[in-house]
């Protein structure tokens, strides 16, 4: 049998905590109520960043982790998405978003990257607000 990534671990622990044996916090949870939890985890991955501190970014880049998987498992007990969804539209917004890297665009500067990456952004927004699935859809 292959090894299981950590991620995917990761995915059947809160798959567990959200099941019928699991925990009663985190079953209570909702989008609103891990707001200030987000907010923290964030705030304390700022402070690790500016001090430089790899164990202490570690840590707290697991707590940020932590509160996208608890949205996700939120989301996915709801039919609306889940982690692997979260996963394909980030994969797919960094490739539009790279197409030095990943298309034909050619660049010479860090100066082009930044102005394509704001013509993409507001490419992107434009179709959303055409078509609010058109950009990150998920299953419903």
């Amino acid at each position: 049998m292959p090894k299981k990534t950590k991620f995917i671990q990761l995915k059947k622990i809160f798959e567990i905590l959200h099941g019928p044996k699991g925990c009663l916090w985190d079953k209570k949870q909702t989008h609103k109520t891990l707001i200030p939890y987000l907010k923290e985890e964030t705030k304390e991955l700022a402070h690790a960043l500016r001090s430089g501190n790899y164990s202490h970014i570690k840590e707290e880049l697991g707590d940020v982790l932590l509160q996208v998987m608890l949205h996700a498992q939120i989301a996915s007990k709801r039919g609306s998405f889940d982690i692997e969804d979260v996963l394909d539209g980030l994969i797919k917004k960094i490739k539009r978003r790279h197409p030095h890297v990943f298309g034909g665009i050619k660049v010479t500067s860090v100066r082009e990257i930044k102005a394509n990456w704001e013509k993409i952004k507001i490419r992107e927004k434009k179709e959303q607000t055409k078509n609010p699935a058109s950009i990150g859809a998920f299953r419903r």
